[in-house]
């Protein structure tokens, strides 16, 4: 990595630092939106479609909040010239849409596996693993969304 990183071009590994940092908040990230999802899911019986949803999004906004803190004073500590509270607007703005995209995909995914899923592996599991496969399958489409909306919107002002 270090290699790589000295053959690029400063301002470009810049970014890309930037981006390390972006990926490591949002496996903290995913870590918080996957754990408070299973807990409400399995741990609290949410089992049809709406209150999956519904626990999707729970786990999603709380997710998204440990995100900002992290990528405020982290992953651009530069980025000082917006308000606090504009800059929180923006990433939950760019997150929302984010939000829509994850819905349908972890909705699409997990309606078709959760099905094939329980009667190779029984209701619980199948349940499980077909909620964590369509919930990774949204968060990979959306990480790249929220990462380049992200920095062209709400973090536009580092250089």
């Amino acid at each position: 990595m270090t290699r790589l990183l000295t053959s690029v071009a400063p301002n470009q590994r810049k970014e890309l630092e930037r981006f390390g940092r972006f990926l490591v908040v949002g496996a903290i990230g995913f870590f918080v939106d996957t754990g408070i999802l299973n807990l409400l899911v399995l741990g609290l019986h949410l089992v049809d479609n709406r209150q999956r949803l519904y626990a999707k999004t729970a786990s999603f906004t709380i997710a998204v909040t440990s995100s900002f803190v992290w990528n405020r004073y982290w992953t651009y500590p530069d980025s000082r010239s917006k308000p606090i509270r504009v800059q929180l607007l923006q990433f939950f703005g760019v997150n929302i849409i984010g939000l829509g995209i994850n819905l349908a995909i972890f909705g699409a995914v997990g309606n078709w596996l959760i099905p094939v899923f329980q009667p190779m592996f029984g209701a619980t599991q199948g349940l499980a693993l077909g909620t964590n496969v369509a919930q990774a399958c949204a968060v990979g489409v959306v990480l790249f969304w929220n990462f380049f909306i992200n920095r062209v919107w709400t973090y536009g002002d580092v250089t």
